[in-house]
């Protein structure tokens, strides 16, 4: 199989890597973009958009990029900070009252961004058709008790963090995080990226291809914080396909976008809050991102992670190829990645439509992080 776009002859080993992934199968359709400061010194796609492979995947093609979506709601909230408009270390009930109750008056903004803030997750009953209802379902976050005490143990937000966030957003600028989204980040860098997607983008969206089953003990856990989580609610992979998930505002998990678009708007982080003219963060609220917040086992993964201010830093026990330096990173469910490493002003961006196991990179995200790297990125 072709792989289209541009790559430098240095960083070929990330395009053969790509290649070789998707003519063995392990790979459906994908790109790729590596920015250094500015320059894309890897900008390729190749493949499929659907399973039967008669559809392939282009330049301008998009897709639901699950948490990934996170990182741009994340950069919202550090836009808002860097105007004044939030403060990360005010009680989130300063701009939201309701979420006072039920014992939340003294969790603040940065809990919300850092996964610490107790509320990962709805109080069954809860569907995700119902995270479609933004009222209803910011209400019922507001409503309810948080489900650990520790303000420094995280528990990933995995689907309600953009209804936090996004709901902070809204109150402060009056506007839905997808507007501010369009009208504020992808609009002004000309970026191919949406919370959601227009009915009119539709025909160039790549499905998502479910994961293989998660394993029977997926969540059991003694503090039952990650059944709870991943059961409030219990979201499967093929309603990302479906048009009420694209018509919502779900700003942890129904991004659209690609590597060229996702690496556009995040770029800002790697070159100093300044992409091509477009000022978007100043460099203290930059150096916001790397004040960590939390450092253990996750409650609702499981597994060893470190949170900043919006973004995971590295961990070597649970995402080794990620170097142990002043890096910010996120991907989605199935295997994107986004890596930020302002030190070289280096920007590390893989989408994809064929979802691996696990919720923290995949081994194809780190095949070709590590290429990038082996190559001087």
């Amino acid at each position: 199989m072709t792989v289209h776009g541009e790559c430098l002859a240095e960083f070929s080993g990330v395009r053969d890597a790509l290649a070789a992934n998707i003519d063995s199968g392990d790979e459906l359709g994908a790109s790729i973009v590596v920015d250094i400061d500015g320059r894309r010194v890897v900008d390729i796609w190749g493949g499929y958009r659907d399973v039967d492979r008669t559809t392939e995947w282009t330049e301008d093609t998009i897709t639901n990029v699950w948490s990934t979506t996170k990182t741009v709601t994340s950069l919202a909230a550090l836009m808002l900070i860097d105007r004044g408009l939030l403060d990360p270390y005010s009680p989130v009930a300063q701009y939201w009252p309701e979420f006072a109750a039920a014992g939340k008056d003294q969790i603040e903004v940065r809990h919300l961004m850092s996964h610490t803030s107790g509320v990962s997750g709805w109080d069954r009953p809860f569907s995700t058709e119902d995270m479609y209802d933004w009222d209803l379902a910011t209400s019922r976050l507001a409503a309810q008790a948080p489900w650990w005490d520790s303000r420094t143990t995280s528990g990933y937000h995995a689907a309600d963090q953009g209804h936090l966030i996004g709901e902070l957003v809204r109150r402060v600028t009056g506007k839905p995080l997808r507007s501010f989204v369009a009208d504020e980040m992808a609009g002004p860098l000309g970026a191919d990226f949406q919370i959601g997607a227009d009915e009119k983008d539709w025909h160039r969206i790549a499905d998502v291809v479910p994961p293989p089953p998660p394993a029977a003990d997926t969540y059991t856990d003694p503090l039952k914080i990650r059944r709870r989580t991943f059961l409030g609610p219990l979201v499967q992979a093929a309603s990302a396909n479906t048009p009420a998930w694209r018509r919502a505002d779900m700003g942890a998990v129904n991004g659209h976008g690609n590597a060229r678009s996702v690496a556009r708007i995040l770029s800002v982080i790697s070159r100093g809050g300044e992409v091509d003219g477009v000022r978007l963060l100043g460099p203290d609220v930059i150096d916001l991102i790397f004040l960590e917040q939390s450092n253990g086992i996750d409650l609702a993964l499981g597994v060893p992670l470190r949170f900043g201010i919006g973004f995971g830093l590295p961990q070597l026990d649970t995402v080794p190829y990620i170097p142990d330096e002043r890096i910010c990173f996120w991907g989605g469910w199935g295997g994107s990645l986004i890596v930020m490493h302002p030190d070289i002003r280096m920007t590390f961006s893989y989408m994809m439509n064929k979802m691996g196991p696990g919720i923290i990179g995949s081994d194809r995200a780190e095949q070709y992080l590590r290429a990038t790297y082996a190559a001087g990125g």
